[in-house]
């Protein structure tokens, strides 16, 4: 049975690109140091693959390679631009900001969506598609190694100005998510964001052999955990491969400090050789881990604070290398 499910995967992994592809014309753009190559899809209110509302639009990335592996692609079998997380590669997800405070029918802020109704009283969900009232305003500088992307919004509640650079190192396997948030408004800013690290390393299903590492001894619970997915140490790893349906869930793993040295996580692929670390210059806020069959995912947040006037800054760096046979 174990062999079914893995051979179920592995034809499942490889027949997601011919499922629901948009016909349409994605913008797009491909970045390079002679290292790396990340093919980036660009924010577009028309033609733009992700139009959702959970999601930050800037840094959607089907692919990157390193020396003939792959890191990111699509996991999903279901596509429509508007499904919350149709999307692919670091993408981040920032908090609402002024839901609970909004009314039916008033407005509220998601950083890199833009302005989004408020239909009713019921609690925000991220996997809501809610009515978007104003995109702001959208600037993309493209570079052969980087990308930049300014998104800029302005309400009656909240305003920002957003920058976000999607860089490759010269000369090293390196990429960095280089971010500013200006708060151009006048209350202040005050959310969360994580990286949701959307990894398909090398199209391989989700089992025993991919292994993720944390500078400190973590702990958990939840979905699949002792089951499914073991914790020892400062490890988690899979106990066999996830069947179809299956997912793996924790929502508050713990054991790292304020230090922004916790923020440093490596996930390894021992049956591709391929292997990323991930780390950041701010403090874990809270860590989450999720799976399903075709993607692992550790979900770092850090939380973000902003007076008007100000600005807060923070980076995240991805260092990609194989493992020594």
């Amino acid at each position: 049975m174990k062999n079914f499910y893995y051979l179920l995967l592995v034809l499942t992994l490889g027949a997601l690109s011919f499922v629901n592809i948009p016909q349409t014309n994605i913008p797009q753009t491909d970045i390079t140091n002679g290292i790396i190559k990340a093919l980036i899809y660009l924010p577009d209110t028309v033609n733009g693959y992700y139009r959702g509302t959970r999601f930050d639009w800037s840094g959607n990335m089907p692919s990157l390679t390193y020396k003939e592996h792959e890191y990111f692609g699509q996991w999903f079998t279901k596509y429509s631009p508007e499904i919350h997380d149709v999307i692919m590669g670091p993408v981040e997800d920032f908090s609402p900001l002024g839901y609970q405070e909004a009314k039916p029918g008033e407005s509220f802020i998601k950083v890199g969506v833009g302005v989004i109704i408020k239909p009713d009283d019921k609690a925000y969900s991220f996997s809501r598609n809610y009515i978007v009232k104003s995109h702001g305003k959208w600037i993309v500088d493209k570079k052969a190694d980087e990308v930049q992307f300014i998104h800029e919004v302005s309400s009656l509640n909240f305003s920002y100005h957003y920058n976000k650079t999607i860089q490759l190192i010269k000369d090293k396997p390196e990429m960095v998510l280089i971010h500013t948030l200006k708060n151009t408004g006048k209350r202040t800013i005050e959310t969360s964001v994580y990286d949701h690290n959307f990894f398909v390393i090398d199209k391989q299903p989700v089992g025993p052999g991919l292994i993720f590492t944390f500078p400190f001894n973590v702990s958990g619970e939840g979905r699949g955990i002792g089951a499914v997915a073991k914790i020892e140490a400062n490890k988690i790893s899979f106990l066999r491969t996830l069947a179809p349906g299956e997912n793996v869930y924790c929502g508050g793993l713990v054991g790292y400090s304020q230090s922004s040295k916790d923020y440093d996580i490596k996930i390894e692929n021992h049956n591709t050789g391929a292997g990323v670390r991930i780390s950041c210059d701010q403090p874990l806020q809270k860590l989450v881990f999720w799976s399903c069959p075709t993607t692992a995912c550790s979900e770092p947040y850090i939380n973000i604070k902003v007076e008007p006037g100000q600005e807060f800054s923070w980076t995240i760096r991805y260092e990609f290398y194989t493992l020594k046979n």
